[in-house]
C-alpha cells in the first residue's frame, strides 16, 4: 500500500471525524493495526503534523506506536521519537523460538532484543512488551521465563494475556496440545507472583505496569471514554451530550475499499441504545482491577445508577463485587465473564 496515499486518506478521514468533536483536546494517540513500524519515520511525522493541524493536543499527549520486532529499523525509531511518538508497544509474544514459529510470527527472540535496543538508542523510556501465555506445551516455568526476560529488558509495561483460539485459524483446525485447566492455573499463579515481585502492578486483567506507566490510551477505553478511530477497519465512540446520544463509528474494513472511498462514504454510525449502555460500560470498566467510581457510570453511560443497583447488590452478596465502587473482588475477577454477563 502506498504510504503517501494512505496518509492522505487518513487525514481526509480525520477531517470527517473532527466535525463531530470540534473543540475537544486529544489526550492520547495510538498508531496500531497491522505493522506501523514498516512505515517510514517521515510518514509518521507527516501524520502527526496533520493531526496537530486539525485538533488541539494536550501538552503531555501520549503517542504510542505498535512495532513488530521483525520489522524494526533503528533510524525509523529515532525518526518516530523526533516526530513526537512517546511510547512503543512491541509485539514480542514469546521469547521461545518454538512458540514464535508455532504462532506464525516472522521474528525470533534475538529480534526482540534488537528492537528493545533500538528503542533505547532512540531515547524511548516508555515501552510495552506484549506476551502470550497458555501456548502449546507451555509450562509455568516457561511462562515465567518469558516474563523475566521482558523484565530484564527494562519494559515499563507488560501486556500478558492468554492465547485465544479464533475460528478458521490453523490452531482451530489443527489444535496442538495446549495446557489443561490445572496447568493454566499454575501458569497464571506463577506469572502473577513474578510480575508483582518485579514491581509491575496489575491494573487491568492483562496489563501490568510500573508506577506511572499505565497506558493512558487503553485506560480511557476501559473507562468508556470517547475516542476517534481513523483508518481501514477502525472503530470509534463519540458522546453527544447535547442530544443524549452515544454512537459507535466504523470505517471500511478492506484497505482497497477504504482508500477508494469518498469522504462522505468513510464513516458509518450506530447508536448505543439506552438499554445497551450499562452492559457496554461495565464490560470494559470491570476489567480494571480498581474498577471505577460509581458516579462515572452515570456520567458516561448517561443512565442512572439505579438501573444496575439490584444486580450490583446481588453480586455484592455473592462476594463478587465491592460495595463502595464499581469493581470486582478477587473472587469476582476469577469469574469476570459471569459478573459482566449479569449486567448484559
Amino acid at each position: 500500500m502506498p504510504e503517501a496515499a494512505y496518509i492522505d486518506q487518513l487525514l481526509r478521514d480525520l477531517d470527517v471525524d473532527v466535525k463531530s468533536v470540534p473543540y475537544r483536546t486529544i489526550e492520547t494517540i495510538f498508531i496500531g493495526g497491522g505493522t506501523p513500524s514498516l512505515i517510514s519515520g517521515r510518514t509518521i511525522a507527516r501524520l502527526l503534523h496533520g493531526i496537530r493541524d486539525r485538533m488541539a493536543l494536550a501538552a503531555d499527549v501520549e503517542v504510542t506506536l505498535e512495532a513488530n520486532p521483525g520489522a524494526v529499523d533503528e533510524e525509523n525509531f529515532a525518526a518516530y521519537r523526533a516526530a513526537g511518538v512517546t511510547r512503543l508497544s512491541i509485539g514480542a509474544q514469546s521469547f521461545s523460538s518454538t512458540n514464535l514459529e508455532a504462532l506464525g510470527r516472522i521474528h525470533n527472540p534475538d529480534d526482540i532484543e534488537r528492537a528493545v535496543a533500538a528503542a533505547k538508542a532512540a531515547r524511548f523510556e516508555r515501552f510495552n512488551l506484549d506476551l502470550m501465555h497458555g501456548l502449546p506445551g507451555q509450562t509455568a516455568d516457561d511462562a515465567v521465563s518469558d516474563l523475566r526476560k521482558a523484565e530484564a529488558l527494562g519494559a515499563s509495561h507488560i501486556s500478558w494475556y492468554q492465547l485465544t483460539i479464533e475460528p478458521r485459524t490453523e490452531f482451530a483446525q489443527h489444535p496442538p496440545k495446549f495446557p489443561d485447566e490445572d496447568e493454566l492455573g499454575a501458569i497464571e499463579s506463577a506469572g502473577l507472583a513474578n510480575l508483582a515481585a518485579a514491581g509491575l502492578r496489575r491494573y487491568e486483567v492483562s496489563a501490568f505496569a510500573h508506577s506511572g506507566e499505565a497506558a493512558r490510551h487503553n485506560v480511557n477505553y476501559w473507562m468508556f471514554g470517547d475516542y476517534l478511530g481513523i483508518g481501514a477497519g477502525a472503530h470509534g465512540k463519540i458522546t453527544f451530550a447535547n442530544r443524549d446520544t452515544i454512537v459507535r463509528t466504523s470505517k471500511p474494513l478492506a484497505p482497497t475499499r477504504y482508500l477508494g472511498s469518498e469522504s462522505t462514504e468513510l464513516r458509518s454510525e450506530a447508536d448505543i441504545s439506552i438499554e445497551a449502555r450499562p452492559g457496554e460500560f461495565l464490560l470494559n470498566a470491570l476489567r480494571l482491577i480498581d474498577g471505577v467510581d460509581a458516579q462515572l457510570f452515570e456520567q458516561r453511560a448517561g443512565v442512572p445508577l439505579s438501573v444496575i443497583d439490584a444486580t450490583w447488590q446481588k453480586l455484592q452478596a455473592q462476594g463478587l463485587m465491592q460495595g463502595d465502587r464499581l469493581a470486582v473482588t478477587e473472587l469476582g475477577l476469577r469469574y469476570l465473564d459471569t459478573v459482566v454477563g449479569e449486567f448484559i
